[in-house]
């Protein structure tokens, strides 16, 4: 669904949004990092970037098929990434109600304002490009829908893994991928409840809703707002958190561990999960393990505005003799690298960075978490092994495999936690898909 040029937050000149996007589309062509690239935009352009630019990677394989129909020969990468994005926004809307972020003849001007500051000799190339895609939208948008590529906007092996994977389920899933996410919190359990959130929220002019049981302390919003609007974010009183999310740390916790626990949150970054163990069972001795220093740093931020503490450890969770005191966990939780391909729809740029031997290589760093975490937990404790991915080999096919190395596992599913969860879109256009696409798999130590 479109937003609002408000809502998006678009209040900079468009030519610069447009030149600023451009770059970061570009660079996720080039194999970065969406999330690294937009550090690096100014601060006051960095929202109105970011808008452009999800708008313009979600419909990327069809702006792609297009450009190639009316440029064959790719142009140089700096005017290719600025066609690309203004083919994007250009793009009819399947929601005929939806409002464009810019009218037509808008964007094809602040486009060749914007070429004439990145390359001026092809300002005239890039007006002509565009105003023939304008004349031709339909005839050549059809074109383009032919292909894969250009009909689900996701890599062709992409699309051929989930047709495997989900033969009934992988058109709707490449379809959620591809609409915005809604904003969801989690209220902290010790301080509110969703309900009493909902009215606060209502009494600032925010309308939201409970989720409803599978995630009680999960509030949807009905349109994004930035942090600093939320009652009560700075101290601590809310987070966000998809509502898949959310379920992780109550399917660790079962019905409560004894006082003062010990738990292990492996890969703990960026600390959302970490928190939520501490908000339901604020006693846990609680260590907080992740490979990257830096992004640990983000969970001790998060564990001060909630005013918890955990210990902290940097180190990579397989190698156990340089981090584990040799004392047994009563619970770990296990959220593994993967290919996050559950989160599209967040990091629409995860869809182009991926390669298929990725898949493999994550697989075999997930079997490696667990062979090296299972010894760690102690009789009668539990495992939760999760991943953001659709995938089964970093999901099913992992824990299948997991049981067969290790017999002494017990796997206990929980209806509707347990399994693939998949983000799949709703029948009703404007409705969003209510949770992240996730896995999870409960292992107890008999």
């Amino acid at each position: 669904m479109s937003q609002s040029p408000q809502s998006a937050g678009l209040s900079a000149p468009l030519h610069r949004l447009l030149s600023q996007a451009a770059d970061a589309v570009q660079g996720v062509r080039d194999g970065r990092s969406l999330t690294d690239l937009l550090a690096k935009v100014p601060a006051d352009l960095r929202p109105g970037t970011q808008a452009l630019a999800f708008a313009a990677l979600r419909r990327l394989g069809g702006a792609e098929a297009v450009r190639r129909q009316l440029a064959p020969k790719a142009p140089p990468a700096r005017v290719d990434g600025l066609l690309l994005v203004a083919l994007a926004l250009l793009w009819p809307d399947p929601e005929p109600a939806a409002t464009p972020m810019y009218a037509d003849h808008t964007l094809v001007d602040q486009a060749v304002h914007a070429m004439k500051t990145r390359a001026p000799a092809s300002a005239a190339f890039v007006n002509a490009v565009l105003r023939r895609f304008l004349r031709e939208r339909d005839a050549l948008v059809a074109a383009a829908e032919h292909t894969p590529q250009g009909a689900f906007n996701h890599p062709a092996w992409w699309i051929e893994k989930l047709r495997q994977d989900w033969p009934a389920q992988w058109p709707a899933i490449l379809a959620a991928n591809n609409r915005p996410p809604p904003m969801t919190l989690r209220v902290h359990a010790q301080r509110s409840s969703a309900a009493a959130y909902v009215e606060r929220l209502a009494g600032q002019g925010i309308a939201a809703r409970v989720l409803g049981a599978s995630a009680p302390q999960a509030v949807v919003l009905d349109k994004p707002v930035p942090v600093s609007a939320l009652p009560g974010f700075a101290e601590g009183l809310v987070s966000v958190q998809d509502a898949a999310a959310q379920l992780a740390a109550p399917l660790v916790l079962g019905g409560g561990l004894r006082p003062g626990a010990r738990v292990l949150d492996a890969c703990a970054a960026p600390g959302g999960k970490t928190a939520h163990l501490l908000e339901l069972q604020p006693d846990l001795q609680l260590t907080a393990l992740d490979a990257d220093a830096l992004r640990l740093t983000r969970v001790q931020d998060t564990l001060n505005r909630l005013g918890q503490q955990a210990t902290l450890k940097a180190a990579d969770a397989r190698q156990t003799a340089t981090w584990w005191d040799g004392q047994p966990f009563d619970a770990i939780l296990l959220d593994a690298p993967c290919s996050a391909s559950g989160i599209v729809r967040r990091h629409p740029d995860v869809r182009w960075l991926r390669r298929p031997d990725d898949i493999t290589a994550l697989a075999q760093v997930q079997a490696g978490l667990l062979d090296a975490l299972w010894p760690l937990l102690a009789p009668g404790g539990r495992l939760v092994y999760a991943t953001c991915s659709v995938f089964r080999a970093e999901g099913q096919a992992q824990l299948d495999a997991f049981l067969q190395r290790q017999p002494d596992a017990k796997s206990h599913p929980v209806p509707g936690i347990t399994g693939h969860l998949l983000p799949l879109a709703d029948n009703a256009p404007q409705a969003q898909p209510p949770l992240d696409g996730f896995f999870y798999a409960l292992l107890v130590k008999p």
